[in-house]
């Protein structure tokens, strides 16, 4: 029987910001604007672990690079849509500015990722 790989720290980290985004867009509510916001916040912020694991099956450097720079361009993209909820005060303040300083230190992480790639290259 062959053994799972196990996920490294970064994949551990983004999936459980996923599960913590995906809490917090549960707990918003269900007005038009809302709505809106958040299916884009959840395209964009699922986005993030999934292109990271795509990464990992890259078949060159070049491949996980451009990978990493897919999750990169999701994070960024839901930090927009993160400071939109905030600005609209349509959130609890506290969870959001959690998920957003998480996800920016996910997002040091992946941009240092990128530019260590491309120096190698």
């Amino acid at each position: 029987m062959k053994k799972e790989k196990e996920p490294n720290d970064l994949q551990k980290r983004i999936y459980n910001w996923a599960l913590d985004l995906v809490r917090f867009v549960d707990s918003l509510s269900k007005d038009s604007s809302t709505r809106i916001i958040t299916n884009q916040l959840l395209r964009s912020g699922t986005s993030v672990g999934a292109n990271y694991i795509e990464s990992q099956a890259g078949s060159s450097r070049k491949d996980f690079a451009n990978f990493l720079y897919i999750s990169l361009k999701s994070a960024n993209e839901s930090k927009y849509w993160l400071a939109l909820l905030r600005d609209t005060k349509k959130c609890d303040q506290k969870v959001l500015d959690k998920l957003l300083g998480e996800l920016e230190e996910i997002s040091k992480i992946l941009a240092a990722s990128i530019i260590t790639i491309k120096k190698k290259e």
